[in-house]
């Protein structure tokens, strides 16, 4: 059993949840409930950034204050676990939460006790949206942040600063001995290039009076706030109770320093912090590192990322509304892909949800039902193994979809374990058109066999005078097909939670028989896209 401490990027709150975030949230989701169902203990984690100069510059520009408008947004991100069926185990505000300003002040004093934070003059320029110092070389060739198009900001005020630079090396070692693993792999090679180039150190800070007077102020010194990533990466553990009065509390002791895995879902656009300034800011304060940084790229519409500030933000809680849970989820796990960005469209949505779920999973369970009604009043009829060489492929399926499913997530490749999945409903369909059961109960009625009569399930059909005779045809079909359905709602499950209980249900025998047949997945009509 594995002790697993899985965590999300907590989002700025200056507006609604976007497409993108859902993304994230969803995969981790995936991870939490696969693990969960393993047998190993998971602590899914995810917040809101509360802190950020955006959310105080949107409330400006909303004219309401930042406290309105940082709690109307981050109430929509915390609702999010409902439309999008998440199994988030903890919430942290990092504007509400009482644990995190005393867990963010002990991390500061940990790295100031290695000596690692001075003051110095910041002259440079600043990225709003990316909340991130940038030098010349990080800009496009019209001098814009190539992440959010437009100029930064020429900033100089007198900060404190974090030595990033005395780090390279022991970041550099972990990173190559896969003591901090980075997956995909193009990520962990941008990371150590990056490290190739040498590190500088980091303000840390900035000026009560640029940041409005929001945020965490700087212990002993209150004429500074935290920057926000520094006050925002302290999550991780701030939220284990890392600043408890007594010192770190139980849950930090369980789920970061006692954990097996302590792992981190983050977008390529916040890959620095995560790979270096979060690792070095934990190797100076002498607290372990995360064993992974598992890094997701962008979902785009026509091309362009999915995000508030380009104007390209999708709301999933709509999408949601609109086509059902399952369709929005399945899209995300199915189509997006482990490298490269997604484009996003409402078409390709409904086309993958109406392909796969309605004529797919859905279809599979409701022919296999209503067969079983139609031939056995509705009874399961118990799986067999007689020598069906038909049925060779759709229980190799079967067989191989845990280990697959299992291989495939642990390389964070979700299409990868969803065609894992959906083997299973090709290789079922498949074998109803090989087997064709409703020829096989009109051989049996003419032989004068029992399809259609209600039969007590597990009494085979005889095909022949004596007794201990194999059981008939259509019996090994439909058990056959009823033990591939249930392969594929256990399979399914960690994907499509709620889909898979529905199938599950609808395979479930109460009072001996099964439920009637009912579309699982409605069909969504394109033309009302």
């Amino acid at each position: 059993m594995t002790r697993l401490y899985l965590t999300t990027t907590i989002p700025y709150v200056n507006a609604a949840p976007h497409l993108g975030f859902a993304l994230e949230a969803v995969q981790a989701d995936v991870l939490a409930r696969h693990h969960r169902r393993r047998g190993d203990e998971v602590r899914l984690l995810s917040g809101t950034d509360d802190n950020s100069l955006k959310n105080v510059l949107a409330a400006e520009a909303a004219g309401v204050p930042v406290r309105e408008l940082v709690d109307r947004f981050a109430d929509r991100f915390a609702a999010l676990p409902g439309p999008l069926a998440l199994s988030y185990d903890d919430f942290l505000r990092t504007s509400a939460d009482p644990r995190h300003p005393a867990g963010v002040e002990r991390l500061w004093r940990a790295c100031a006790e290695a000596g690692d934070l001075y003051r110095a003059e910041y002259v440079g320029l600043y990225c709003v949206g990316c909340e991130a110092y940038l030098t010349e070389d990080d800009l496009d060739a019209a001098g814009h942040c190539p992440e959010h198009g437009v100029p930064p900001q020429r900033v100089a005020e007198r900060n404190w600063f974090f030595r990033l630079s005395r780090y390279a090396e022991p970041l550099r070692a972990a990173i190559a001995s896969g003591r901090l693993r980075i997956e995909p792999v193009a990520r962990r090679n941008e990371v150590l290039a990056f490290l190739a180039g040498g590190l500088r150190d980091f303000s840390i800070s900035r000026s009560t009076e640029r940041a409005r007077g929001w945020g965490i102020a700087v212990p002993d010194d209150p004429d500074q706030v935290m920057y926000v990533w520094w006050d925002a990466l302290g999550n991780y553990v701030t939220a284990l109770d890392f600043g408890a009065f007594d010192g770190p509390g139980a849950a930090y002791r369980r789920w970061w320093a006692g954990a097996d895995r302590r792992v981190h879902l983050v977008g390529k656009g916040v890959l620095r912090f995560h790979a270096i300034y979060w690792p070095a800011m934990l190797l100076s304060a002498g607290l372990p590192l995360p064993t992974d940084v598992l890094v997701h790229d962008y979902l785009t519409v026509d091309g362009r990322k999915i995000s508030k500030s380009s104007g390209t933000a999708v709301d999933p809680v709509a999408l949601v509304e609109r086509y059902g849970v399952d369709a929005v989820r399945w899209w995300l796990l199915r189509e997006v892909p482990r490298v490269g960005d997604a484009d996003f469209t409402v078409a390709r949505l409904v086309d993958r949800a109406n392909d796969d779920l309605a004529g797919g999973v859905g279809n599979l369970v409701n022919r296999v039902v209503a067969m079983l009604h139609r031939y056995r009043a509705g009874r399961p009829v118990p799986w067999s193994e007689p020598a069906d060489p038909v049925a060779g492929p759709l229980r190799a399926a079967c067989a191989a979809a845990p280990d697959a499913v299992d291989a495939a997530l642990a390389d964070v490749d979700f299409r990868r374990a969803t065609a894992a999945v959906w083997a299973i409903v090709e290789q079922a369909n498949r074998y109803v058109e090989q087997t064709r059961p409703w020829e096989l109960a009109r051989a049996e009625r003419a032989a004068g066999g029992p399809a259609g009569s209600g039969r007590p399930a597990g009494e085979p059909a005889r095909t022949g005078p004596g007794a201990g005779e194999p059981p008939a045809a259509l019996d090994v079909a439909l058990g056959t097909l009823l033990a591939a359905c249930r392969c594929l709602a256990e399979q399914l499950a960690p994907f499509l939670p709620d889909a898979a209980a529905r199938v599950t249900e609808q395979l479930t025998a109460v009072g001996g028989v099964l439920p009637p047949a009912r579309p699982l997945f409605p069909r969504i009509d394109p033309d009302t896209i």
